[in-house]
């Protein structure tokens, strides 16, 4: 989407939660860091002159594009989300869904088994009532804190990953079960066609409800929202 604004010489602003030590560079001026809630999103989108948001935040970064949708709509500024469509079974993929990630350890075997974690590194504490287990995780980033769980193995990668080196990490690690999140795209989607090929069950959380129905999954149905009037984008 930045690459597509910046070729088209849209003014805009590319902004980033802060989440990542060193996130990847974009093609257009960038921020870093949160806007103080919606009170300071209105701040910004007024003293920026903003008159169009882009919401292409994670899927399950729920709390932002929430404060974005209040915001905007507080502010009188349109906004669309531009979301990855969710990633849907195949045939012999062994899925079961679950509402949130809170609701997951306790679905884990009662017996020790070996656990794929791919969530990311903001809810692994979740996990540490479940000591018995072995958990593989895979961060970009390493962890500020020591892991919460006793049984644990840290890898530092960033995606995209692919099916062949996803299935040597699953077997060469003895994975039993992968917990994933249904973030979409093609970057992690290795580890599902990984566990599918090794027959391993994936415990897959669904995205959170998020407010708005101006949606689409690429950026040419952006650029037409925009219509080339745009002085600036989030």
């Amino acid at each position: 989407m930045a690459k597509t604004l910046a070729e088209a010489g849209i003014d805009a602003i590319y902004s980033y939660a802060g989440r990542t030590a060193q996130p990847a560079p974009q093609p257009l001026p960038t921020r870093i860091g949160g806007f103080g809630g919606v009170a300071g999103l209105i701040a910004f989108l007024a003293e920026k002159g903003i008159t169009h948001v882009i919401d292409a935040t994670h899927p399950f970064a729920a709390g932002m594009s929430r404060n974005a949708f209040t915001a905007t709509t507080q502010a009188g500024v349109p906004l669309m989300r531009l979301e990855r469509p969710k990633w849907h079974p195949k045939p012999n993929d062994q899925w079961t869904y679950f509402s949130a990630v809170d609701d997951v350890p306790n679905a884990l075997p009662q017996t020790p088994a070996r656990i794929f974690l791919a969530i990311g590194k903001q809810q692994i504490t979740l996990f540490a009532q479940r000591p018995e287990h072995h958990y593989l995780l895979r961060l970009v980033d390493p962890p500020i804190e020591t892991l919460p769980m006793p049984n644990a193995t840290l890898i530092l990668a960033r995606g995209p990953f692919d099916m062949t080196s996803d299935t040597a990490l699953l077997r060469d690690h003895a994975i039993t079960h992968v917990v994933a999140k249904n973030a979409g795209g093609t970057g992690a989607r290795a580890k599902l066609d990984a566990a599918r090929t090794l027959g391993l069950p994936v415990m897959m959380v669904d995205r959170p409800p998020l407010p708005g129905d101006t949606i689409t999954a690429t950026p040419k149905v952006v650029m037409q929202w925009l219509s080339h009037n745009a002085d600036r984008g989030v």
